[in-house]
């Protein structure tokens, strides 16, 4: 059986680790009514409104 002859030091071993937690950003596009930047597939936070529909009543 394989044996490592020494043993993987913490720097070493978080060094090949590193770049598996990183977080991508979310996805934002501009809202088709108000032009707003949201998040993808979520209600617009200025307009209420979601795939062209008025979900949330906004007040002007």
């Amino acid at each position: 059986m394989a044996v490592p002859k020494r043993r993987v030091s913490h720097a070493r071993r978080d060094k090949r680790r590193s770049s598996v937690w990183k977080l991508e950003l979310p996805a934002i596009e501009k809202c088709g009514s108000c032009g707003a930047f949201k998040r993808t597939h979520r209600l617009c936070p200025e307009c209420g409104k979601y795939n062209g529909r008025q979900v949330v009543a906004k007040e002007a």
